[in-house]
């Protein structure tokens, strides 16, 4: 291993947060260390390995002291993962309730102890295809993975695929630096459901309205986004986040729903606790910076010539004058809690 020492914290977040309170956040913990990223909407990673010496503390003792000192100057409550990588802090952060931390040893043992019993799922760069592929030949733990031959995961996967989650369940490669250069500008907003929701129709109702909110703050700010990330947090604390990158990027809703869609999809839900969901575009740009791949399928016009419509609408009459029928369907819209942009600019 390398001797590196990184932490991953996720913070619980309250409702309507100010806009600039991840940013604070930032301040907070580069009085630690001045490698830190911050991950929207939630979430932060610091490298600690220069910081340690410095602070006179190892991995666990600094890292309940960022721990406390988020609670105490914000009233923060945080679940925290720390590990050699920045693939194992995360894990180990998913895997951790809020006011908790999980710290991984920089020793094989520790990190075998941690990975092995793992299911594959858990694993980066594991979606719902290639664990129903696993699992069809017996692979049902990270241990199972490091324990068949490389070459073997090849001839399942595909070489790069294959070589990849191999390293990976061995905890051997990940190379990532944390970056502190400020993130490109996103937008965000989020569900949380009134009880932990098990019907995946109620998930793509709200993903819907996410979509909606998102591509009507995008076009009143003459904004376009590249790609979506899908953020959905359990009823024990944990969460999934999976990202996706946009074919052309867009600010219509139709397209963005479409895309929303495609991301759950491949996180092979079945009958899944959620307890809320954000939605947050990424990469945002100029509007006037879009391009449309041409199409000889004239229906994909038509769902955008009635946004314009219902935009204009709207504008008059208000938010809630229109909205995608799918919506109306045994209950008014679901409300979508903005979160402003990561540049500050709320909206």
């Amino acid at each position: 291993m390398d001797g590196r020492h990184i932490l991953h914290l996720r913070f619980d977040l309250p409702p309507g947060h100010d806009a600039e309170l991840m940013q604070r956040l930032r301040r907070l913990l580069e009085d630690f260390t001045p490698r830190v990223q911050i991950i929207e909407p939630d979430s932060a990673v610091l490298d600690l390995t220069g910081a340690l010496r410095y602070w006179k503390r190892d991995t666990r003792a600094l890292t309940g002291v960022v721990q406390l000192r988020a609670l105490a100057y914000y009233g923060l409550p945080s679940a925290a993962g720390a590990g050699p990588t920045p693939m194992l802090a995360a894990m180990a952060c998913a895997l951790t309730a809020p006011g908790r931390r999980t710290v991984i040893d920089d020793s094989p043992e520790a990190i075998d102890a941690f990975l092995r019993p793992r299911p594959v799922r858990e694993l980066p760069g594991v979606g719902a295809k290639t664990a129903a592929t696993l699992t069809e030949y017996g692979l049902h733990t990270v241990g199972d993975l490091a324990d068949i031959p490389q070459h073997t995961l090849q001839r399942l996967l595909g070489a790069r695929a294959g070589r990849t989650l191999h390293d990976r369940a061995h905890g051997h490669t990940d190379t990532t630096i944390v970056d502190p250069t400020p993130a490109s500008a996103t937008i965000s907003a989020e569900h949380r459901f009134a009880r932990d929701e098990l019907d995946p129709a109620a998930h793509r109702r709200a993903l819907l309205t996410l979509a909606a909110d998102l591509g009507a703050r995008l076009r009143d700010s003459s904004q376009i986004t590249t790609g979506l990330t899908c953020t959905v947090r359990y009823a024990d604390g944990s969460s999934t986040r999976r990202s996706r990158s946009l074919p052309e990027a867009t600010h219509h809703t139709v397209l963005l729903a479409r895309a929303a869609y495609a991301v759950y999809d491949t996180l092979g839900l079945q009958r899944a606790r959620v307890r809320g969901i954000t939605l947050r575009a990424d990469a945002l740009r100029p509007a006037e910076r879009a391009t449309r791949q041409l199409t000889l399928d004239a229906g994909d016009d038509k769902p955008l010539a009635i946004e314009a419509v219902a935009d204009r609408a709207r504008t008059r009459y208000g938010s809630h004058v229109l909205y995608p029928a799918a919506l109306a369907i045994n209950a008014p819209p679901l409300p979508a809690r903005r979160r402003s942009d990561s540049s500050g600019n709320g909206r």
